[in-house]
């Protein structure tokens, strides 16, 4: 496979047909003295505004979401991602990602909040609108002077966006929109100011969408506060408008162009819920390693027993993982907003275009860390026992407001499907050859396999051939599925999905390994035991999850001898030279949190 050079940086996708060197990946050790700055700015804020005050939000206190996200304001943290003409910090996108990360982690209602309101009910506008819709809405936005909502998803159309049943009726003097339907499960609803709403105008094939003052005299108006097994201090409505006149001047980009907007929204949103997801784990391990040490049982801390040991070594693993991919996409990402800007691209185009082009990224890592953070607040209950059932711990709080996750921006399965259905399509574009290296794994399963030794003598040189072998096994898979279904494959959703988490899995695990390498480079091995026992012990898991899922696709469309022939790849794929010490990485990992009694990586 072909290793990038630093002037042959990945396209979106084609890291699963090609290696990439440590040296182009971006770790959160590469952080420079304003991203840290800003990142402790961010932590303190958390610290003293949102962390002592977890039970407000548990109790529904709206009023103090509010409070919370005008003080964000102030600070300029709902501004983040806004240009500086329009009253925002026009951060890049890495220190975009850092806040969002940072802010999140103490609870999900607010993350929530802060979320809908700087992404799906900022961005639209900043991105689509056009200057006097900029000049009018956003430096309100950016300031907290005004809340932003977003109005897609209706009783009949979930994942289906498109198919909204929500009308815009053009007046007879041309000059506005009549809009009528019902939005559900609308953030900050409450208390917002504007809405983006997508509406059908007479029988378009797509939506369009349009700004929406939330002016109750206007045929506006919401149901009851919806009652949610987490996120509680998140406002959360159903939106009905009955002839809400809305002027024509109002509408956002052109007509039919609403479902490209929520797509586009989407990939941001993706890739940013999987930031919003890594500090909350940082903080459930810092929890309960705390707790672990101060909790005695048979005259021990239980953070010494082995199978306290084990949890805490898997769920610092995960959030290491999870660091790791999140901001090498985040990076690759604003890389690629810079290079379209030089191209002549405006900001705006230079950002659509530059997540776009990563947006099977975007979609895996919406998947992993959502899934990963769900996993950790579970491990965090059961380290506090009984205690971690009881609403007077953080845990409980941290498993009910993980569990939205994996439903918002998209569905985990829908983005599953999708992760693969887009490099597929990639691959008909021309933008990534999935042909020509299927066919060679192809060739090489009807080879003699060679049955020399290598040489891993060198740190990481069977992971990163493990990594190799294993975009194998996804192109054996994917390659022979296509082959058989064509382009009924979409029809084949269980199979797609074993093909999602293949793919899932190398992303993630790949990142972790470029990493480790990269930290090991610059400060030593010594210095980096933990990190390298967590790389490895997450391709370890990663191997297992990848036999497995490839062995269900296999058998679902392969038979006879093309069975046999896949499962033996399959076997030779996944089957390393020395296998690692899983007990004892995991005890290298779980000793360092214990000793450091936070998550210290």
């Amino acid at each position: 496979m072909e290793t990038t050079n630093k002037n042959n940086i990945l396209r979106g996708g084609q890291f699963i047909v090609k290696e990439t060197s440590y040296e182009n990946v971006f770790t959160p050790e590469d952080f420079n003295e304003e991203q840290k700055m800003m990142r402790d700015s961010v932590k303190e804020f958390v610290d003293r505004e949102i962390w002592p005050n977890k039970d407000r939000f548990e109790n529904k206190d709206y009023a103090f979401t509010i409070e919370v996200m005008r003080k964000a304001g102030e600070l300029g943290l709902l501004g983040i991602t806004v240009p500086e003409a329009y009253g925002g910090l026009g951060m890049d996108f890495v220190t975009t990602m850092l806040v969002c990360d940072y802010i999140s982690g103490a609870t999900g209602s607010f993350s929530t909040a802060f979320g809908a309101h700087t992404g799906i009910g900022t961005l639209p506008i900043t991105l689509y609108g056009t200057e006097e819709q900029k000049q009018k809405y956003v430096p309100k936005l950016a300031t907290g002077e005004w809340f932003g909502s977003y109005c897609l998803t209706e009783p009949g159309a979930g994942s289906d966006a498109n198919s909204g049943k929500t009308k815009a009726v053009l007046s007879a003097d041309g000059k506005y929109y009549s809009i009528t339907g019902q939005k559900m499960w609308i953030t900050n609803a409450g208390f917002c100011n504007t809405m983006i709403v997508f509406a059908r105008i007479e029988d378009d094939k797509n939506i369009t969408g349009f700004i929406v003052e939330n002016d109750p005299a206007n045929g506006i108006s919401t149901g009851e506060e919806e009652k949610k097994l987490g996120i509680h201090g998140s406002s959360t409505r159903q939106v009905f408008f009955n002839e809400t006149k809305v002027p024509v001047e109002n509408m956002l980009a052109g007509r039919g162009e609403g479902f490209k907007i929520a797509m586009n929204a989407l990939n941001v949103g993706r890739i940013k819920l999987a930031a919003a997801c890594l500090d909350a784990q940082r903080r459930v391990i810092s929890n309960a390693v705390k707790y672990a040490n101060e909790r005695v049982q048979f005259k021990t801390p239980i953070a010494q027993f082995g199978a306290i040991k084990q949890k805490l070594a898997e769920m610092a693993t995960a959030t290491y993982v999870g660091e790791s991919a999140s901001y090498r996409a985040a990076k690759n990402i604003e890389d690629r907003i810079v290079a379209r800007k030089v191209e002549g691209n405006s900001p705006q185009e230079a950002e659509l275009k530059g997540v776009e082009e990563y947006a099977i990224e975007c979609s895996i890592l919406k998947v992993a860390v959502s899934e990963d953070i769900q996993n950790c607040s579970d491990e965090g209950i059961q380290i506090f026992g009984g205690m971690g059932f009881s609403k007077d711990t953080p845990m409980e709080a941290a498993w009910r407001d993980a569990r939205i996750a994996r439903i918002y921006e998209g569905t985990n399965e829908i983005n599953r499907m999708l992760a693969v259905g887009m490099l597929v399509k990639k691959a008909m574009k021309g933008h990534v050859d999935l042909l020509g290296p299927a066919t060679a794994v192809g060739e090489e399963l009807m080879g003699i396999p060679s049955f020399d030794t290598p040489d891993y003598s060198e740190l990481f040189a069977e992971e990163k051939a493990m990594i190799t072998k294993l975009k194998k096994v996804f192109l054996m898979v994917a390659g022979g599925a296509v082959k058989k279904y064509g382009q009924d494959i979409e029809e084949q959703q269980q199979l797609l999905l074993n093909a999602a988490d293949i793919l899932i899995e190398i992303y993630m695990a790949e990142s972790a390994i470029l990493r480790a390498e990269k930290n090991t480079k610059r400060f030593g091995e010594g210095k980096q035991k933990e990190q390298i026992a967590m790389a490895k012990l997450n391709l370890y898991n990663a191997v297992e999850k990848v036999t497995s899922a490839a062995k269900s696709g296999i058998l679902s469309f392969a038979l006879g001898d093309e069975q046999k022939m896949m499962l033996m790849g399959l076997n030779r794929f996944t089957k390393y030279t020395n296998y690692p010490n899983i007990i004892e990485l995991r005890k290298t990992i779980a000793e360092k949190v214990i000793a450091e009694n936070t998550y210290p990586f």
